[in-house]
């Protein structure tokens, strides 16, 4: 089977708001089937007929609602996006927070791809692309969030080299900052340390959920199959120098 042949059935892991929404949209957009996983229901009406409301921290859940969306065949494009923070400053880390972060943040990634895969490779070839986080250069307040999101970064490239002969991509965008609800609750808005984060962007503006699904929607596309084991920050230009 060809690339251009696949399968268009896509898993966006908690797409139903911001960031996860507006690459859920794009992919639709593009043509894809798009099974959002989610433990709230997804925003986008158009989404929710095939949206699974999980609590993606739960591995039997999660593993359930899986199996459930490959009823309806094989997915050859996984997006995980999933994800939390937990802003504190190294001296006020909490270890008890370390399993509830890396339990949505990173583990729904390992273990929908397990899933998944074995589809993908049923069908020829597919699409992972891991949401992580300009974080992953360094920001204060970040410790866990910043562990979390660079082991994906680092899986990426490892899964990349594993998965190449399945004709399976593996890819990231790292976002930041991008104006979402998300962004503004971790991130107050009269914060001193919020403005410099908003005035440093040299693009000159915040970025956009549809900034990044654009990003993704490059990595999913059947044509972008020589392309894998990279990250494209979509950041207005603040992960440069």
């Amino acid at each position: 089977m060809t690339q251009s042949s696949l399968p268009r059935h896509a898993v966006v892991t908690g797409g139903a708001h911001n960031i996860g929404l507006g690459i859920a949209r794009r992919l639709q957009e593009d043509g894809w089937r798009v099974f959002v996983l989610d433990i709230q229901e997804p925003e986008d009406a158009t989404l929710r007929a095939d949206a699974q409301l999980v609590d993606l921290s739960d591995p039997v859940a999660t593993t359930a609602a899986l199996e459930h969306v490959l009823k309806n065949g094989p997915v050859t494009c996984l997006i995980n996006n999933v994800g939390i923070v937990k802003p504190a400053p190294f001296d006020a880390v909490e270890l008890s927070d370390f399993d509830r972060i890396m339990h949505l943040n990173l583990r729904p990634s390992i273990l929908a791809a397990k899933l998944l895969v074995p589809g993908m490779r049923t069908a020829g070839g597919g699409r992972i692309v891991m949401n992580t986080s300009r974080v992953t250069k360094g920001k204060i307040d970040r410790t866990l969030y910043s562990a979390s999101k660079g082991a994906i970064q680092s899986m990426a490239r490892t899964w990349a080299l594993e998965l190449a002969r399945d004709g399976i991509t593996v890819n990231c965008v790292a976002p930041g900052p991008i104006a979402t609800s998300a962004f503004w609750e971790n991130n107050p808005k009269d914060a001193p340390e919020t403005r410099a984060i908003v005035d440093a962007v040299p693009m000159g503006r915040m970025g956009t959920p549809e900034d990044v699904a654009q990003a993704v929607s490059f990595f999913a596309d059947p044509r972008s199959s020589f392309i894998t084991g990279q990250t494209v920050f979509v950041c207005g230009g603040t992960a440069v120098g």
